[in-house]
């Protein structure tokens, strides 16, 4: 019970002035939380998780990364990457091709399917992006990705 001698009952929208309210690293899980629930709603109807969308994402966009690049570049463990490789392979979204710098390696390449779903997932993407920034300003939005640039890349 608080100082004042009244239970308290903060409700969802209460505890947003709660000292988790002002933690960086609870609100950053949040928003995290928030953005794949909406992600995933969208990439559904591709038959994509996000995951898949970004494997896919790499290889339409002709970066033509090899497994062990993907999963440093994901932050994932290299099965869980082969899985999702075997998948979009199977569904003839990408191949593997020999890669011509080190042949005992492969890298990743979309097929055309694979680059047509991209670019129609990729739409349904940045829908989802805009509707969760959508009180945000463009120069807010430039600054927020550079923030999140400065976590995800550490120099």
């Amino acid at each position: 019970m608080p100082a004042s001698g009244k239970p308290r009952h903060a409700g969802a929208d209460g505890l947003r002035g709660s000292v988790l309210g002002a933690d960086l690293v609870f609100l950053l899980a949040r928003a995290n939380a928030i953005t794949l629930a909406a992600a995933n709603a969208a990439l559904a109807e591709h038959g994509l998780k996000p995951r898949s969308y970004s494997v896919l994402a790499l290889a339409a966009d002709d970066a033509r990364p090899t497994q062990r690049e993907l999963a440093e570049f994901l932050r994932l463990d290299p099965s869980q990457v082969v899985a999702v490789i075997d998948d979009l392979e199977r569904r003839h979204l990408v191949a593997r091709h020999t890669d011509p710098a080190d042949r005992r390696a492969n890298v990743l390449v979309a097929t055309d399917a694979g680059r047509d779903l991209f670019a129609r997932a990729r739409e349904s993407a940045r829908a989802v992006e805009h509707g969760l920034l959508a009180a945000v300003t463009p120069q807010e939005h430039q600054r927020l990705a550079e923030f999140l640039r400065l976590l995800a890349f550490p120099s």
